[in-house]
């Protein structure tokens, strides 16, 4: 069986410091990053997204940043098969890959090589779709996906409209439901042969006090002023680049919502919960290996650590 591309895998919650020791270990280890961030992809939201300056890639060839218009609504699927292309380009120079971003599951899917399931927003079934939510809202579409899926109906959370709506997409166009395309899709060998490295706090107290401190740089930085450009663009409301955290949140201060200190906070307090789900994500994960910081991201240390590690599952 021929050894499948290694690719090294730098991942954990937002503000864990995962674009710095990204960089480092491309440096290291000849490698190129892939962002695998589903907002960092939107030219024109650096700050909102965090997404690396040119200061912060220190030369390194960084993909997956800046890549789409605020207006496109990337799906998982698209975004799997654009950063698999640039996987393939690295791979073909003699270049190693290293992943780095929070968003688990186009990471999860990227290294599986996983086969989404057919089905694309503003197709036929999908409009109808959304005529009937607009119609009977959305308790007829989940007894149909009952009757159809009942695995997926109780895996979804009630409030989902959009993996409601997904699952019934998937199962109208195709005959097959979501559950049974998934099921399969895991039962194949994943497509890379990954190394995770985890970065996370040892103490969740320092993880909320360094976002609460991001945040405050953010704004500091004109994150204000991004959001109300964004919100500015007249786009439709369940475009994919309104849903990072931030723009929301501010865009009730420009309204004359909330003051401008509360929007902050909520910032703060959104970013701390995606944080928390982040890490939910990962622990499920039994292959990372994970490197614990204390109050200060000492990334000396860390880089040590990290060869190590690396140095045990034959990456010298």
């Amino acid at each position: 069986m021929a050894e499948k591309p290694k690719l090294l895998c730098v991942v954990g919650p937002t503000a864990c410091g995962k674009t710095r020791m990204g960089v480092l270990l491309a440096k290291r280890y000849g490698g190129e990053v892939v962002s695998v961030d589903s907002m960092q992809i939107y030219r024109g939201l650096p700050i909102g997204t965090a997404a690396p300056t040119a200061e912060e890639m220190e030369g390194v060839p960084h993909h997956m940043v800046a890549v789409a218009d605020v207006r496109e609504s990337w799906s998982a699927a698209r975004f799997v098969r654009e950063a698999d292309r640039c996987i393939q380009d690295i791979l073909a120079r003699g270049r190693r890959p290293v992943l780095v971003g929070g968003t688990g599951l186009y990471l999860d899917a990227l290294v599986a090589g996983r086969d989404f399931a057919a089905g694309s927003a503003g197709g036929e079934v999908r409009a109808a779709l959304q005529q009937r939510l607009e119609q009977e809202g959305i308790e007829p579409l989940l007894r149909q996906l009952r009757e159809v899926d009942p695995a997926a109906a109780d895996r979804i959370p009630q409030g989902d409209v959009k993996r409601i709506l997904r699952a019934l997409e998937v199962y109208l166009e195709t005959g097959e439901t979501i559950t049974a395309h998934n099921a399969a899709d895991r039962a194949r060998e994943r497509k890379y042969d990954p190394v995770y490295l985890g970065l996370a706090f040892r103490d969740r107290a320092d993880m909320r006090a360094r976002i609460n401190r991001r945040v405050d740089e953010m704004v500091d930085h004109g994150l204000l002023e991004e959001a109300r450009w964004l919100l500015g663009q007249d786009l439709p409301r369940d475009c994919t680049a309104l849903q990072a955290i931030g723009y929301k949140e501010l865009g009730a201060y420009l309204r004359g919502e909330a003051a401008l200190g509360q929007a902050v906070e909520e910032v703060k307090l959104r970013s701390r919960q995606y944080a928390k789900r982040q890490l939910t994500w990962l622990r499920r994960n039994g292959e990372i290996h994970w490197i614990f910081w204390d109050k200060v991201l000492d990334f000396d240390k860390a880089l040590q650590e990290a060869t190590e590690i690396l140095a045990v599952q034959g990456l010298g």
